[in-house]
């Protein structure tokens, strides 16, 4: 976005909340400058333990559940024989043209002999390289709207400009981890070639770890190739620097095109995030259990693909289930139902020895409010406390994936913060103690002037960055303004205030070329 835009944007939603104007602006620019300060880790690394929702036997049904899916109902791969024929000599049965059943236990034990349990995911900046599985968890940001949306401009198409803008906005913020994938669908570029510039801006405005295309084999094989040119071949080959989000086509069907995607993301060591797409009553049943044992069934055929294409290639377990309003056929967000699922998928991914994907700040709602700020926290609460390794749609997610909004991708990114400090438990040191504290303050006294507590005020307490807490004349006399206008001025300061990391001349001139030489390959393709 320009800086012109910027402006003239900012001057229609000021002129709203006029009064006190260049006081709040101080105040709240400091805010955000304090905030961009923020020591964020590359990455989680959780010191609470994930909640178990299932016992022992529990877990157990599930998987017999499963097997029973994959063994009696099986699972086709349509129209990707390679991929039928790895698993037939690997011990499964071929039924018609495009049907695989497995005995069971067989899809476990593939994943269970060579599927790594953790991996690194390199960023071009090492400092910046993640820990995905185990006990650590990556954020990334929302992923596949056609639309986009800010409080100036309403809902739109998104464009490359709008994509731009998220990549700026996730690599400007601390508490994410990821630049993402196709954070919107930059529609004002060729179907065929925009795979190109996403993953050219992901590798030049950030230098986070991103995610590459899975539209088609090909598309995935140009992914991986830019990363070559990034990182080297003998590199790409030996690491992980590149995740490729692929959904099956539930139920119990994962297209050709799909399958040939997994298989050249594994081919090239390159880690695929495996991703059933169930909504509760259409493409799954409604009951959670049922749900549940599909998914994980799915999930697990997958995985297993990666590891008989390398054995050892990295791969995601991922999930997502939702329900869905049986009166509409709208898919819902943020019920209990979900939430039982996330922690159960915890559970049997931890004992497979996979890491996992969930979902995160998700809803249905059409913009920033309330339904979007409790529909979003009953998601992500469940999705942290399952132990997810990576957690997708972590900001900016709206209307049920079909925008992506601007004031929520800072609001999220804003929650995402508190769960960096929930990560790390509670300190049991002799400063969390603080006995020198009670030693100085008298009985009935307060702690404020303590010594104790000024040497902890700056980070004893999470300090939401979008909220307001004053007292209410405080807030009048600034304006009254609600958070929605507060992440409007956000996001486009820290988009006035973005600076490019550092790159090498002559990898971008390569990396450019490559995109050039390829969308000069073919002709323009708008579907």
């Amino acid at each position: 976005m320009s800086s012109d835009l910027v402006s003239s944007e900012a001057v229609s939603t000021e002129a709203r909340v006029e009064p006190a104007r260049r006081e709040r602006h101080g105040r709240e620019q400091k805010r955000g400058t304090r905030s961009a300060k923020i020591a964020a880790p590359a990455y989680i690394t959780r010191r609470i333990p994930p909640y178990a929702l299932l016992s022992e036997d529990g877990l157990a049904a599930v998987e017999r559940a499963a097997d029973r899916i994959l063994a009696e109902i099986g699972f086709e791969i349509r129209g990707d024989a390679e991929a039928i024929a790895l698993f037939v000599k690997a011990g499964a049965s071929r039924e018609g043209d495009w049907r695989v059943k497995f005995p069971p236990g067989l899809v476990r034990s593939i994943i269970e002999a060579t599927c790594p349990p953790v991996f690194t995911q390199h960023a071009r900046n090492p400092a910046r390289s993640v820990g995905i599985g185990g006990n650590h968890t990556v954020f990334s940001p929302a992923y596949g709207s056609p639309f986009v949306t800010d409080l100036d401009r309403g809902r739109r198409y998104g464009s490359l400009e709008d994509f731009h803008n998220f990549v700026k906005l996730a690599y400007m913020t601390p508490w994410l981890h990821h630049s993402g994938g196709t954070v919107c669908e930059p529609v004002d570029v060729p179907v065929n070639k925009r795979h190109l510039d996403m993953v050219l801006a992901h590798m030049t405005l950030s230098d986070k770890a991103f995610m590459g295309s899975v539209t088609t084999a090909e598309r995935a094989a140009d992914s991986i190739e830019m990363c070559r040119v990034l990182f080297g071949a003998d590199f790409v080959d030996r690491n992980c620097v590149i995740l490729g989000n692929v959904n099956t086509n539930s139920p119990l069907v994962l297209d050709g095109e799909a399958s040939r995607v997994i298989r050249t993301y594994a081919r090239a060591n390159q880690a695929a995030v495996c991703v059933p797409f169930i909504l509760g009553g259409a493409m799954g049943p409604v009951t959670t259990a049922g749900a549940l044992a599909q998914c994980f069934a799915e999930a697990m055929v997958c995985v297993a693909l990666t590891q008989l294409e390398r054995p050892g290639a990295p791969a995601i377990l991922g999930n997502f289930l939702s329900s869905m309003s049986l009166k509409s056929g709208a898919p819902t967000f943020g019920t209990p139902e979900p939430a039982m699922g996330y922690f159960a998928i915890g559970q049997l991914a931890r004992r497979l020895g996979v890491p996992l994907r969930c979902g995160g700040n998700l809803c249905a709602s059409k913009m920033p409010d309330a339904q979007a700020a409790y529909e979003s926290a009953n998601s992500m609460w469940p999705a942290f406390l399952a132990g997810a390794n990576f957690i997708l749609h972590a900001a900016g997610w709206a209307e049920g994936a079909l925008a992506m909004s601007y004031e929520k991708f800072v609001m999220d990114a804003d929650q995402c913060g508190a769960f960096h400090v929930l990560a790390n438990g509670m300190a049991l040191d002799d400063n969390g103690f603080a006995l020198d504290a009670f030693h100085e303050v008298p009985p009935g006294s307060h702690f404020l002037g303590s010594a104790h507590t000024q040497r902890n005020y700056e980070t004893a307490f999470y300090d939401f960055t979008l909220s307001d807490n004053n007292s209410y004349e405080q807030w009048a006399e600034e304006g009254s303004t609600d958070i929605v206008v507060r992440a409007n001025r956000r996001w486009k300061q820290m988009l006035a205030e973005y600076q490019p990391p550092a790159m090498d001349d002559d990898k971008r001139a390569a990396l450019e070329a490559f995109v050039a030489t390829r969308k000069a390959s073919m002709a323009d393709a708008w579907y």
